[in-house]
């Protein structure tokens, strides 16, 4: 594939950026594929994938991977909820996390939403500004909520009938008479 803008053959698989290339690379062996999405790339829309993904763009609206880890790097910027196997944050993510085994926001990770994980890190110096639920099964958002409402059980009536209560009621001391003992 021929890039006109840079004027210069880009490998398949990978696409020209402004200042460089977002490309599909091997990670460690055995673990799939890791791919790079650069800091002037902008997605505006449904990210879905079945690899690794690590971000140092803009992504505005979705980023799903499922059975996948997803790295926010330190230039990324994201307003989209993220469902991934593992999340790491090391940039500044505006929206709901959920993760299947662990969400890890570092020391210069910012992180403003729910997250929804079994595991979670906060690393000193991280910002967080949201709720946490560690539940194991780590069901989807909307079962999460039907499952908790159905847990959820009434409260018995509490009983404001004086009658019920059995043995003479204490005698509270009237105003000026606490010192006629003495």
């Amino acid at each position: 594939m021929w890039d006109k803008k840079e004027g210069r053959d880009v490998a398949p698989g990978s696409f020209a950026s402004g200042t460089g290339y977002a490309s599909a690379s091997q990670s460690l062996p055995g673990t799939g594929r890791l791919v790079n999405i650069g800091q002037t790339i902008f997605i505006k829309g449904e990210l879905t994938g079945t690899e690794d993904l690590t971000i140092e763009g803009r992504v505005e609206g979705k980023i799903e991977l499922k059975d996948h880890n997803l790295t926010i790097g330190p230039n990324g910027k994201i307003k989209a909820d993220v469902y991934a196997k593992s999340i790491i944050i090391t940039g500044e993510v505006l929206g709901n996390a959920y993760a299947s085994e662990k969400v890890e926001i570092t020391n210069s990770g910012v992180l403003q939403g729910d997250i929804t994980a079994p595991r979670i890190v906060i690393a000193d110096g991280a910002q967080f500004k949201g709720s946490v639920d560690m539940e194991k099964g780590n069901p989807t958002p909307r079962e999460s909520r039907q499952q908790r409402t159905d847990q959820v059980k009434p409260m018995q009536p509490v009983k404001d009938d004086v009658a019920a209560f059995k043995g003479p009621m204490p005698q509270q001391p009237q105003a000026g008479q606490a010192d006629k003992g003495r």
